[in-house]
């Protein structure tokens, strides 16, 4: 058996060969002490070495089969164990599950925020994590929230369970130690996280200061999108997405506490163990992680820009074919060939509402102003699209530029068919970026009448050069 020795500062230390498992939406299984899994049934009379037997369920039991989700835990004490919730004092105040007019405002201006300052007081995971936006409610199982966090502590003598929904981590500084009751992620920047709702877990800090972004979605899970045309390769692959193995600790932990999200607020239970007392598990419904880098993204090659759906990673379907309740789409390294293009994002104004972030790099569509760490909100039916620098610098080169490939950069977005309402405190943050509209104060009309037109501009319009597409 193993014990875990926990750190004040940085938590648990991970060892570098960390093992995972491969696969999305696999059913996987795994034991830290061989034969702690029951054979042949789920929930014998008495388990291996006197382990509980507990299931988590994702889905409601008559879902589906290809929908079900569930785990089988064997654990040294069930999670049953444990004093009664009460609400935490102090209270959050930041963090939102139910959306409406008495906590949160409609905006359909074009917002965008600078990276937040990491704070200067102790602060771990769990406080460092507020709400931007969001909408529907996680009693009525429907909508999503988008969180931001900034954190300079791990989590001590605690652990998060998120009743509300699953958790979908993006660190953009610094990497994360995650320790669930599945066992252990190591999550760095350029690295996605999914802790599905219910799951406990710890967030530790090996690097210090570390921050980044959250979509939690209620009611329903992530899934790989469908690939259409493409075929059967490319985008996420899903021998990609590791899940973690079997780890356990048996150490007695008094005064441990449980800090659950139920409803958009805080909640906390005591107990005398860690609930990271897991020796076996086997199931389908399980936390994993993905390296963004090992996304293979799929372009135009002859003339236009692609729907920024192509680089979808993670989908929430409804019930709608082709609508998302919220799209996970990233903008990564890839080539640009496309002729007579403008290639970046084009113009646009979205039934869909997108929420993007950037983890490093630049964005091609916005020279200046829009900052690793930072966020730009844009919703239903506002117009977007290339500030005016990358325009002007854009159709200077015309049809001279050759193929040009785009590095070091990795940004993505949050995408939804749902209108999102704003937190007031996201509002009024210093961190609000109040001249976001002056980047497309400066775009100008090169409109041509067909008086003033020559002979070689409408030979050009004809041939389609300097023709847009975009987002």
């Amino acid at each position: 058996m193993e014990n875990l020795s926990v750190s004040k500062t940085n938590g648990p230390d991970f060892p570098d060969d960390l093992e995972y498992q491969s696969g999305f939406g696999n059913h996987f299984s795994s034991e830290a002490i061989a034969g702690a899994l029951p054979q042949g049934q789920n929930s014998p009379l008495i388990c291996p070495f006197g382990l509980y037997a507990e299931q988590i369920s994702g889905t409601s039991f008559t879902s589906p089969r290809k929908l079900n989700q569930r785990s089988w835990l064997y654990r040294i004490k069930p999670s049953v164990t444990h004093e009664p919730f009460k609400p935490r004092v102090p209270g959050h105040g930041k963090l939102l599950s139910e959306f409406n007019q008495s906590n949160s405002s409609a905006n359909p201006t074009q917002l965008r925020w600078k990276p937040i300052e990491i704070p200067d007081s102790p602060t771990d995971f769990i406080d460092g994590l507020y709400t931007i936006c969001g909408v529907g409610s996680s009693f009525l199982r429907h909508g999503f929230a988008i969180h931001m966090y900034a954190a300079n502590k791990s989590m001590d003598n605690c652990a998060f369970c998120n009743a509300d929904g699953d958790f979908l981590i993006v660190p953009q500084k610094g990497r994360l130690w995650i320790t669930t009751e599945c066992g252990r992620l190591q999550v760095s920047p350029g690295e996605v996280a999914v802790l599905p709702q219910g799951f406990r877990f710890v967030v530790s800090l090996p690097d210090g200061p570390s921050r980044g972004y959250v979509a939690e979605v209620f009611g329903s899970h992530f899934q790989l999108p469908d690939l259409g045309p493409i075929g059967a390769n490319g985008l996420a692959a899903s021998r990609d997405f590791l899940v973690p193995t079997a780890w356990f600790e048996e150490s007695h932990h008094p005064g441990y506490t449980i800090v659950q999200k139920f409803g958009g607020e805080l909640f906390t239970a005591r107990q005398d163990f860690s609930p990271f007392n897991v020796v076996a598990w086997h199931g389908n419904y399980l936390p994993y992680k993905y390296d963004l880098s090992k996304f293979c993204p799929y372009n135009t090659v002859l003339f236009d820009h692609s729907d920024p759906s192509i680089n979808t990673v993670l989908t929430v379907p409804t019930e709608h074919p082709g609508v998302a309740l919220l799209d996970f789409v990233i903008f990564p390294p890839r080539w640009l060939v496309a002729e007579h293009t403008f290639r970046p994002p084009y113009y646009h104004r979205n039934c869909m509402s997108e929420f993007m972030g950037l983890i490093y790099g630049g964005y091609e569509a916005k020279a200046d102003g829009f900052l690793p760490g930072g966020a730009s909100l844009h919703s239903c039916m506002t117009p977007h699209g290339p500030d005016t620098k990358t325009y002007e610098a854009t159709i200077a080169h015309g049809n001279e530029a050759g193929p040009f490939k785009i590095t070091d950069t990795m940004a993505f977005m949050f995408e939804s068919c749902l209108i999102p309402r704003i937190c007031p405190w996201a509002l009024e943050s210093p961190s609000m970026d109040p001249d976001y509209y002056q980047c497309w104060i400066g775009l100008k009309s090169h409109f041509k009448s067909e008086e003033t037109m020559t002979k070689s501009d409408i030979q050009n319009g004809r041939n389609g050069i300097g023709s847009s597409g975009g987002h």
